[in-house]
């Protein structure tokens, strides 16, 4: 694995925490949800740049599964099209991590939370089942 791939699958595990950190206060529950959408998008990149592929300027969790070519079942699609919501161009710190709807309830970040530790142990267990590109 390479060094880049690392630094993207520590950074998603940071943000992981800060999810599960936050994810105590409800009213902080955008700011969580926020943390989940980067732990998946870093996730994604960590593969996308564990492929050799160009480096994709883009927050789409959408674009960035098709693109590093990560096998989802139907409710993880679902999922993630719903966390793929939160991630916004912000330009008030009021519309940070908002779903559609407002801000996530306590038991919809709990699923988020869940959601980003399957993806991140999956991705890093599948990174670190590669060869060594050291």
């Amino acid at each position: 694995m390479n060094l880049t791939t690392k630094d993207w699958l520590t950074s998603a595990e940071d943000d992981l925490l800060s999810a599960k950190t936050l994810a105590v206060d409800e009213r902080l529950t955008n700011v969580a949800s926020f943390h989940c959408q980067q732990c998946i998008e870093k996730c994604f990149k960590a593969v996308i740049e564990e492929q050799n592929k160009p480096s994709i300027k883009s927050h789409d969790l959408l674009r960035l599964q098709l693109i590093a070519n990560i096998q989802l079942s139907e409710n993880e699609m679902i999922l993630l099209s719903i966390i793929n919501e939160v991630y916004i161009d912000s330009r008030y710190p009021g519309d940070l991590g908002l779903l559609p709807h407002g801000k996530p309830t306590l038991s919809e970040i709990e699923v988020f939370i869940q959601f980003c530790e399957t993806i991140f142990y999956r991705i890093k267990d599948q990174l670190f089942q590669l060869p060594s590109m050291d």
